[in-house]
């Protein structure tokens, strides 16, 4: 088989799987957990970064910046100023370009408000950012998105940390056919089954954070994860059968005795 990679604005990586690195009970369990889950990316929300509080810990103490991408995110913006604010902030402390990019409607659902996620990709996108952009499931933002300059489509599967699994696989199938860019299914995974269906459906990938960070055993879904996902990107490359209403005999009926 050739090697097969997941390409974001011209990176390669071997791991279609990425972590979140909040909600777990500490840095270290974090760590531990994405060791497991052989991730290669994981995002950080710049606006809960530790920078001047020395006697805190840090985060690059427990996971290397020069072995893992980090993927700096705007996690708890409501806002399209705060949202620019954050990563431009994330550029000036750690000259980050590759960036994941949500801007929430509301605190009740932490939906996606994608007027003011149009508007904050086009200015990204003009200012030299890679914008990998969580959105809704709908073909048609997804594919504004991608006019006005996204790297990377990430629509939700289901309410972030909610674990309800994809909801709406139809559209997923719809991105899947229109957009040439990664399509990363991104909040709403609860176990492992759903990792691989996302995969299975055609995603490029699937970001992860609550069902690792809460589980009842962390490390353990970490690689149930990994494997998933791996297996998942396998049965799609192999081609499914078609559906049928009726049987189809293993055996056929020819040099019966």
């Amino acid at each position: 088989m050739t090697a097969d990679y997941l390409k974001i604005a011209k990176k390669k990586f071997k791991s279609r799987l990425i972590v979140g690195t909040g909600k777990y009970k500490s840095m270290l369990e974090c760590a531990k957990a994405i060791k497991f889950s052989g991730a290669e990316i994981v995002t950080v929300a710049v606006r809960r970064v530790n920078i001047s509080d020395k006697k805190k810990p840090l985060l690059m103490d427990y996971i290397n910046p020069k072995k893992i991408t980090y993927l700096p995110n705007t996690a708890g913006c409501f806002t399209s100023e705060d949202a620019l604010r954050t990563l431009r902030l994330a550029r000036e402390i750690g000259g980050w370009k590759l960036v994941k990019l949500e801007v929430l409607g509301d605190k009740k659902t932490l939906y996606p408000d994608m007027l003011e996620t149009l508007k904050s990709t086009e200015v990204l996108a003009k200012e030299g950012f890679k914008v990998m952009v969580y959105c809704t499931d709908d073909p048609l933002m997804a594919k504004r998105l991608e006019n006005v300059g996204a790297c990377a489509i990430m629509p939700l599967a289901a309410p972030i940390g909610s674990g309800l699994g994809i909801q709406n696989k139809i559209n997923i199938q719809i991105l899947r056919l229109q957009t040439k860019l990664p399509l990363i299914v991104d909040a709403g995974i609860g176990q492992a089954s759903d990792a691989t269906i996302a995969m299975e459906l055609g995603c490029d990938g699937v970001l992860i954070n609550t069902a690792i960070a809460k589980a009842q055993k962390p490390y353990n879904m970490a690689e149930a994860m990994k494997f998933a996902v791996i297996s998942g990107r396998k049965s799609f490359l192999a081609g499914r059968i078609n559906k049928s209403i009726y049987a189809n005999p293993s055996t056929t009926n020819k040099g019966i005795i």
